[in-house]
């Protein structure tokens, strides 16, 4: 089958993307790219871009946005952005540095190192990190209750990548990239980059980037195969956004998902998706509640029970 001129330009969408960015924080102004708020305004740039290019060139009808879909993506990228930061610089990255300085660690050598590597080192450790965290979840129990409500989304959309357990959110967002001294714009750039990665990896777009592309980084065939409805599906494809890991650690198939979502891919509100690790203790201390009920107060109201049953059948009869 021919590809159409249309289906060549957005296959080379993706690398043209990620260019972008690196030329972006490379050569722009160093008061603009330093500047604290800079990876907050990129950041949500790089969804906007690609939610719009869902609606150019769509992958499947059955994922297309919707009111209720968007305003979803919409909280879970705000409670990302600002509550799960927060948490991540609170409790992971600034006791890092603490503990770095406290032992007398310096790390001077990896600001010294080509700006480009910076950036592939800071991409390397943390996808490192989430890949092992990712097969963590999907291998022991407890970590799979934070993660299953990703796996319980029925689409897949540009901003879906952010959509989870709150848990989940923050455990995924740990790594040690605080331990070096890297450019602060190498970690900017690098963060920017897994973002067009992770996000064209979730997005409703037909787009196949390159060989050369597909082999080192996740595109939406890897993760929409991931996502899959059937349980096998879900055991390869770990890399959120360097599928390179999977081929490297045997966790790679090849192939692409259409329909997504878990068990009956019965969608998730965002209550369901913030109590679900909890459910099975909930249920747990149901039981015990029930059985901690003495039974004569059970018995008790057993023949009131018979009563409204009589007069309830009394009604509908008459």
């Amino acid at each position: 089958m021919e590809t159409s001129l249309k289906d060549r330009l957005f296959n080379l969408i993706p690398p043209a993307m990620i260019a972008v960015v690196l030329s972006f924080w490379a050569f722009g102004p160093r008061s603009l790219v330093e500047h604290p708020w800079a990876l907050t305004v990129t950041s949500p740039l790089i969804v906007i871009a690609i939610l719009l290019l869902e609606a150019v060139h769509e992958r499947h009808a059955g994922w297309r946005m919707n009111r209720r879909e968007f305003l979803t993506d919409l909280y879970y990228s705000v409670l990302s952005a600002t509550v799960i930061a927060w948490l991540t610089q609170k409790l992971a990255e600034e006791p890092l540095v603490a503990l770095k300085a406290s032992l007398g660690l310096t790390t001077a050598w990896a600001s010294h190192l080509p700006w480009l590597a910076q950036v592939a080192m800071v991409i390397f450790l943390i996808e490192f990190g989430q890949y092992w965290m990712h097969r963590l979840m999907h291998n022991w129990t407890p970590f799979w209750l934070t993660h299953a409500p990703h796996h319980h989304i029925t689409q897949l959309n540009a901003a879906k990548g952010a959509v989870g357990n709150p848990i989940e959110l923050f455990l995924i967002s740990l790594s040690v990239v605080a331990l070096f001294d890297f450019d602060k714009t190498a970690i900017f750039a690098a963060l920017n980059t897994m973002g067009v990665i992770s996000v064209f990896a979730h997005a409703n777009v037909r787009a196949d980037p390159p060989i050369w592309y597909s082999f080192f980084f996740t595109t939406i065939r890897h993760h929409s195969l991931h996502h899959s409805t059937d349980y096998e599906s879900t055991r390869c494809n770990y890399g959120n956004s360097l599928i390179l890991l999977d081929r490297i650690f045997g966790t790679y198939r090849e192939g692409e998902g259409i329909l997504v979502g878990q068990d009956d891919r019965k969608r998730l509100t965002i209550r369901e998706q913030t109590m679900f690790p909890f459910a099975p203790m909930i249920e747990k201390f149901k039981v015990w509640r029930a059985a901690k009920q003495p039974r004569g107060a059970l018995a008790e109201a057993s023949p009131a029970d018979d009563l409204d049953r009589d007069a309830a059948g009394a009604k509908a009869a008459a």
